[in-house]
């Protein structure tokens, strides 16, 4: 009960921004999942084909690392990281907005290239804020930020349904052949990998009729209180020209702890409050310079390495089961119809949002290391299970339902557990989401060569090695933990066990 009080006190004392950092997490799982619905009614709006639009999953997907990247030198203050917020959040209202104007599939890519910008800087800013002010207690934080964007992801694709075409949306004489393959063709759309879908009739001439611009335009508005939220912290915290808020700033989390010890606080009055550079949390280029290797232990690049890689084979299952799960249940040996096949994608992404929903209570009492060893374990156990019971059917749509409940956690818990070893003062988190990041890139690459060269067996083949160096390479990150110096003032303190840091995580301006 005392932790739950502690978390709830945190909470109260900095509901503004946490509150608008989920918001923002909202966002991005809006922009996250609207892509591949939509498609086909952007392939008539665009009188593109297939092949042509799968470059404007790879504009988005690209830029979303490179705003990751970008996103790691906005968040030096308080202010630019808002500032950045604040853009990134309105560009995603302006794209959905603008959207079903572009009639041109270079300008869509154009278009969805500026929203992957600002995704990445949302993914890496609004991770690294909520650290620096909750540090020891942000698990409990990072798990409900991650289920927004889940929420998001669930919710764009509800939004799009009703206006997506039943029929092929460009009318011609070969439309009527087109039609009974259009849901088919939907559901096997994957994220940078083409496949070969020239054997289906989908005419480029004729009339374009679509009504998918009404989605994207509920979108824009449904997002368009977003970026307000982020003014109105912005406001609150005194970091807008030419307006004054009456408002005091925000207390830290250290801050927050004096208050509720009467000896300390005169302490806190006269030093704490001043305003500090941040030691720790750069960004990945900052990382790279020759002086922040100085006097750093081997454990230091080996815990930054390991935690990025367990990222990427975990974020790198999580695309490539989501894109190709569809694929793999129509084709033989399990056969399955195309419309219950259809729905092992949202089974997928809706267990990984209630995954994510039931880590927030499970998270006040079991430490992030023990949640991400339950997690990879859970993730090579199901493979397996999916391997050994392979033509099953309705094992195919438990084992969906479990591996997305393992998934889910992985990595809000695996960002706090690396900051906590790192004590807040190295790149962990800038690291880890360009690492997860390249592996949902990398492996849904990979996964499609091999289901075309090899057969859809593949896919289970290739979860179980990815789900085995996951936990390989979280064994070498406890193996490196264990090596890692403790600094000699926290010495006493376990690496999971909620404490006071110091000044270097305030919620500096």
């Amino acid at each position: 009960m005392r932790g739950a009080a502690r978390v709830w006190a945190l909470l109260g004392a900095h509901l503004q921004p946490t509150l608008t950092y989920w918001s923002v997490f909202f966002s991005f799982g809006l922009c996250l999942a609207f892509l591949g619905p939509t498609l086909l009614d952007l392939r008539c709006q665009t009188r593109s084909s297939l092949p042509q639009l799968t470059w404007v999953f790879f504009s988005q997907q690209s830029c979303l690392l490179l705003g990751s990247c970008l996103g790691g030198l906005l968040k030096r203050t308080l202010a630019q990281s808002l500032i950045a917020l604040f853009a990134s959040s309105l560009a995603i209202s302006v794209v959905f907005a603008i959207i079903p104007l572009c009639h041109n599939v270079v300008l869509l890519a154009v278009v969805m290239a500026v929203a992957g910008l600002a995704m990445g800087c949302i993914d890496t800013i609004a991770n690294m804020q909520l650290v620096k002010i909750y540090q020891k207690d942000s698990a409990v934080f990072l798990q409900a930020l991650h289920f927004f964007v889940g929420f998001g992801a669930l919710l764009s694709p509800l939004i799009a349904d009703p206006f997506l075409s039943e029929s092929n949306c460009i009318q011609s004489n070969a439309t009527l052949n087109a039609t009974s393959n259009l849901p088919h063709i939907r559901k096997s759309l994957v994220p940078h990998h083409p496949g070969n879908f020239s054997h289906y009739d989908l005419p480029m001439d004729g009339v374009a009729v679509t009504r998918v611009s009404y989605a994207f335009w509920i979108m824009a508005l449904i997002n368009l209180p977003v970026p307000i939220a982020v003014f109105f912290l912005l406001y609150k915290e005194r970091l807008v020209p030419c307006l004054k808020s009456s408002s005091p700033p925000l207390l830290s989390a250290d801050e927050l702890a004096m208050e509720t010890r009467p000896a300390a606080r005169d302490a806190l009055s006269a030093g704490s409050r001043a305003a500090q550079p941040d030691g720790g949390h750069n960004d990945l280029f900052s990382c790279c310079q020759s002086k922040n290797f100085r006097g750093a232990s081997y454990s230091y690049f080996a815990v930054h390495i390991t935690g990025a890689l367990v990222l990427f084979m975990t974020d790198g299952i999580t695309g490539e089961y989501s894109g190709f799960i569809y694929s793999y249940a129509v084709e033989e040996p399990l056969s399955v119809g195309h419309k219950t096949a259809g729905y092992l994608p949202s089974l997928f992404w809706g267990f990984i949002t209630l995954g994510r929903l039931i880590s927030i209570l499970v998270s006040y009492r079991m430490k992030p290391t023990t949640m991400v060893f339950i997690n990879v374990v859970g993730v090579l156990v199901t493979f397996l299970l999916l391997l050994i019971f392979s033509h099953s059917v309705p094992f195919l749509f438990v084992g969906t339902a479990c591996l997305g409940l393992f998934l889910s956690s992985t990595f809000p818990s695996m960002l706090a557990y690396t900051e906590d070893i790192l004590q807040y003062k190295g790149c962990a988190t800038t690291v880890l989401v360009t690492g997860a990041g390249i592996g949902e890139m990398t492996l849904q690459l990979l996964v499609g060569s091999m289901i075309h060269e090899q057969g859809s067996y593949s896919f289970l083949v290739c979860g179980m090695i990815f789900g085995g160096l996951a936990f390989t390479f979280y064994a070498f990150l406890l193996f490196f933990h264990r090596m890692h110096p403790k600094p000699s003032s926290d010495a006493d303190a376990s690496p999971d066990k909620p404490t006071v840091t110091d000044d270097s995580g305030l919620y500096q301006q």
